[in-house]
């Protein structure tokens, strides 16, 4: 029978391919855009991209209503999250269609500013593939919650997948809530595993178990030198790390329009429907909060869970 461990690591390496392949995606259709006009040729492309990232934002979010149980040992309460009212969002609740605008509108600025084409061309490619990863990636973590927060057991332990960079390192082991927010930057390759509570002494939730198992060298470029040697002279290494640099936290918008229309999940249930010019779909006129905001305003688990169901991201 798998460990927990195994079962996170497999986890992770399933979405792992989802989010090689989005970025293998994003570099075929940037490829394609014609330096003489990228705003015109993006377009088309764009839509393409969008609904193979769509997909693998899907494929990421389904695999929570298998593995969390698991992890959990049918621990926790069945819940079924639904994949689709992750699919087609970005990370900050606009939808993916308008979030893929910006390498486009990027690249044309920067040749307006006097940047090569091919520099501002290349520009835009790097910025649309960490788009691409980040997206499937935070569909993925963002449905585990889901499930983790419907379940009403337990919460995550953060388990790092080295190499690691120094701001994840110091969050290793970090036992979090049901209701706490996955800090992360853009590419974290970080797994919340569901469980109870940590498990002190594993080389993947521990901080200073990381730190020593790495070379001097490595220690140096990851901490930097002054900041490796302080933790080398016994300072503490959350502290070294945090005062040098901060975290990024994603889901920063409060609200998404996403499955908000007659046909979304939630437009269907939340009614108010009102036709907006340029739409083909009426719209719901009630706003549809994100998970995240959805864990900071919640009292309770229970109030969680019923919002979470009210807006639609668990059945």
């Amino acid at each position: 029978m798998a460990t927990v461990e195994q079962l996170a690591l497999a986890h992770y390496k399933a979405r792992q391919q989802l989010v090689k392949a989005a970025d293998a995606a994003a570099a075929r259709m940037w490829a394609q855009v014609d330096p003489h006009a990228i705003t015109r040729s993006w377009s088309g492309l764009r839509l393409a991209l969008v609904a193979v990232l769509a997909e693998a934002q899907r494929q990421a979010a389904e695999a929570a209503n298998t593995y969390v149980p698991a992890v959990q040992g049918g621990a926790g309460e069945p819940v079924h999250v639904v994949a689709g009212s992750l699919s087609g969002v970005a990370s900050d609740g606009r939808s993916l269609s308008t979030l893929l605008e910006q390498p486009a509108i990027s690249a044309v600025l920067a040749i307006a500013q006097g940047a090569a084409t091919d520099r501002a061309l290349f520009s835009g490619g790097l910025q649309l593939r960490l788009m691409a990863r980040t997206q499937v990636a935070d569909a993925g973590r963002v449905a585990d919650g889901v499930y983790v927060t419907g379940s009403r057991h337990g919460g995550y332990v953060r388990m790092l997948n080295p190499p690691s960079c120094s701001r994840c390192a110091v969050l290793a082991g970090r036992f979090y809530r049901w209701n706490s927010g996955f800090q992360r930057h853009p590419s974290c390759d970080c797994v919340h595993i569901p469980a109870a509570e940590s498990v002190a002494g594993d080389l993947v939730v521990s901080p200073k178990a990381y730190f020593n198992s790495l070379s001097e060298a490595d220690q140096n470029r990851i901490f930097t030198n002054a900041g490796a040697q302080a933790i080398r002279d016994g300072a503490n290494i959350s502290q070294v790390v945090n005062a040098r640099s901060g975290m990024y936290t994603a889901g920063g918008r409060l609200y998404t329009t996403e499955g908000t229309t007659a046909r979304g999940i939630f437009g269907k249930r939340a009614g108010g429907l009102v036709k907006v010019d340029g739409q083909r779909y009426t719209v719901s006129n009630i706003g549809r909060i994100m998970p995240e905001q959805i864990y900071r305003d919640a009292r309770t688990r229970d109030e969680a869970i019923a919002l979470l169901r009210r807006f639609g991201f668990i059945l």
